[in-house]
């Protein structure tokens, strides 16, 4: 099975943090990204091997197949109207100014 893996740089720890979403608690740290991938891996192969051996169900790997990229939203009329006015400003469609909004803010998020 293929688990997404995802890599993150912890300042505390001053290394990489690699974790299986998808496995609870499985995670690994490594000195560089490569590194924290590969001990990862074999966290990844001793939490499917114990879980077996315990009985307890092994989840499927999720997919990025799960997500189609459409959001549907309700927002109030004066933000919707705020939120045309500047794509108008900017010249950009509606889509392109929530996707740029919406990116720039979990960019912050993860910078904090």
């Amino acid at each position: 099975m293929h688990y997404p893996i995802k890599v993150f740089y912890s300042e505390e720890d001053k290394g990489f943090i690699a974790v299986i979403p998808d496995l609870a608690g499985c995670s690994a740290f490594g000195e560089t990204e490569e590194e924290a991938i590969k001990e990862v891996k074999i966290a990844q192969e001793l939490w499917l091997k114990t879980a077996k051996k315990e009985g307890r169900k092994i989840p499927q790997p999720s997919s990025e197949d799960m997500y189609s990229g459409k959001i549907l939203t309700r927002t109030p009329k004066s933000l919707h109207k705020a939120l045309i006015d500047k794509a108008k400003e900017e010249g950009v469609s509606l889509n392109q100014l929530v996707v740029y909004l919406l990116s720039m803010g979990l960019g912050k998020r993860r910078a904090a």
